[in-house]
């Protein structure tokens, strides 16, 4: 990933304000640092400039430059993370859903690091659509973990497994540990397994799920809700997942 933040504030390779001229000071800085950005000159993947040095190139005060980096991130051109900075959008993923649906096989053919964090997990009593779903009755214990899934560190979807108990006790230290459910199932003898079905659908991001995945509150959300099976054919896990839209094509196969 590039690092821009520290550029020099006088090399910057965008284009002086036009005062008077009609057009609002934090809708040229957005158009400005948007031709930047197709150029090149602020690569995908990359950091760009703090809101300190932009608002020096641009004479202008922070909550200027601030409105103007908020309009490009509605946009899907760059993404704020908080203590981190603001950093150009990469293109989205070909995600496959198939027979096989592995999120780091799928993020390393793209040639982007792939990694799974466990953001919490608990003991539950399935609902009734958890039950339904791996084909137990209501009220048995599952295991429920909440995952954030990255690509080169950007979060591209956010989900709630679950697992059944007693046979996948202790699976949330396995995930935690690998970043990766195939690799989570593979501590649990599991080998190989198949998606059973897939539910797609889409919605507008609430303002929770939009700081989880580091998006615009308001932005496209497409949703997921799958089931996978062992090779005998018992269901093993089913999840509900939420990527953002602008970071992938879902590709059904």
């Amino acid at each position: 990933m590039t690092d821009t933040s520290d550029i020099s504030v006088t090399s910057l390779p965008i284009a002086s304000l036009q005062r008077g001229g009609g057009l609002a000071a934090w809708r040229q800085i957005a158009d400005a640092l948007a031709e930047a950005i197709d150029r090149g000159e602020f690569p995908a993947g990359g950091q760009l400039p703090t809101e300190a040095a932009l608002a020096t190139w641009f004479g202008v005060n922070r909550h200027t430059v601030r409105r103007a980096l908020g309009t490009l991130a509605e946009n899907g051109r760059v993404r704020a993370t908080q203590g981190r900075g603001t950093f150009v959008e990469q293109g989205p993923i070909r995600y496959p859903i198939g027979l096989r649906t592995r999120f780091s096989e799928i993020v390393s053919r793209a040639g982007r690091k792939a990694w799974g964090d466990l953001t919490a997990a608990a003991e539950a009593a399935a609902d009734a659509e958890t039950a339904e779903a791996l084909g137990i009755a209501i009220g048995e214990p599952v295991i429920e973990m909440r995952t954030l899934h990255r690509a080169d560190g950007a979060p591209i979807s956010a989900a709630r497994i679950s697992l059944p108990l007693p046979r996948f006790a202790g699976f949330e230290e396995a995930y935690a540990r690998s970043g990766s459910i195939t690799r989570a199932f593979g501590q649990f003898g599991i080998d190989d397994y198949t998606r059973l079905s897939t539910r797609i659908g889409a919605r507008a991001a609430t303002t929770e799920e939009a700081a989880r995945l580091d998006i615009a509150p308001g932005r496209t959300l497409l949703t997921l809700s799958s089931v996978n099976v062992d090779r005998e054919g018992r269901r093993i896990e089913a999840s509900r997942s939420l990527f953002a839209a602008d970071r992938v094509e879902l590709v059904v196969e």
